[in-house]
């Protein structure tokens, strides 16, 4: 008997084998990494209260006996003269490209329509099929609803849809059940294990800058950026030491960035280290240090060395 009679196919090459790529698209702050975090049941996007705290492209992928859906969370499109903001725009409709279907998640809570009218218009040039999300539906009367489907219904030709609190997992079910009935026929492009394409690099300076974001006030989360210099693995001692680097823009920012006494930055690296340690499973040493780059929201070269540009 020949290896290939006695192996047992490969799932992601059989015929019945379904995959594809899932784009999450809406604007600022409307629940697009919890319902990503909900969809897989783990935690793999930052979340804040604040709009615009998605900067990239996450990845995050589910798999199943016979199925692969690579979901490709974005930044909120929104208008803004900003140039770190149209690059985080442009980001988010590069995720557009070559998707098998788009997930369109609107908070209902909003009384503002302008910008997901203009994202509509962006999404009737696409191709791919559009499933709408009304999301926060535990924060309206059910009796809104109805109405704000109907007005939907007849702006765009939705594939579906379906009303969900991503906050609370209502409504995920129903999600991935219309997802994989519209999935096409495909390899497995990741290992089965997998939940997300980000290295451990991206994933630290996420999770330091979420906690940025969600302890700091006014402008100051959005006039910082991280990145990880080193990571080195300590094999006897369990240990991973990272070594990162906040960036403010101004000095006056990396006063309040460090605080009186440290007592900022050490908040912020014990609540990111704890976090760490629980997803992998080892000690962490977080060496943290905040470093002033002028005006780096504004520079094309700074972006490109941050990672927030092409």
């Amino acid at each position: 008997m020949t290896e290939s009679e006695s192996s047992p196919p490969d799932p992601g090459t059989s015929g019945n084998f379904r995959s594809g790529f899932v784009a999450i698209i809406g604007a600022p702050n409307v629940g697009k990494s919890t319902l990503l975090n909900a969809l897989l049941g783990e935690k793999v996007a930052i979340t804040t209260p604040k709009p615009q705290t998605t900067r990239r492209q996450i990845r995050g992928i589910l798999t199943g006996d016979n199925f692969q859906i690579v979901f490709v969370d974005t930044p909120g499109i929104h208008q803004s003269k900003r140039l770190l903001n149209k690059k985080i725009v442009e980001t988010a409709l590069n995720a557009l490209k070559d998707v098998d279907i788009v997930l369109f998640v609107v908070d209902v809570t909003s009384r503002k329509r302008g910008q997901e009218f203009a994202i509509l218009d962006i999404l009737r040039d696409v191709g791919a099929p559009v499933i709408l999300l009304l999301n926060k539906v535990d924060m309206v009367p059910k009796g809104e609803l109805l109405p704000m489907i109907d007005s939907f219904r007849k702006i765009f030709p939705f594939e579906a849809i379906i009303p969900i609190s991503a906050k609370y997992g209502s409504g995920i079910d129903r999600v991935l059940d219309e997802i994989l009935s519209l999935l096409p026929r495909g390899p497995q492009y990741y290992d089965r294990t997998t939940t997300s394409d980000q290295r451990l690099e991206e994933m630290a300076a996420e999770l330091i800058r979420e906690k940025i974001f969600l302890l700091a006030e006014q402008e100051i989360p959005y006039s910082t950026a991280v990145e990880v210099e080193e990571v080195k693995e300590i094999p006897e001692k369990n240990l991973l030491h990272i070594r990162a680097v906040i960036y403010v823009e101004r000095s006056s920012q990396k006063g309040i960035i460090i605080g009186k006494g440290g007592k900022f930055i050490k908040k912020v690296g014990k609540l990111t280290r704890e976090e760490l340690e629980k997803a992998l499973h080892k000690k962490v040493f977080l060496d943290l240090w905040v470093k002033v780059l002028k005006d780096w929201s504004k520079d094309e070269r700074a972006l490109k060395r941050l990672g927030l540009s092409t």
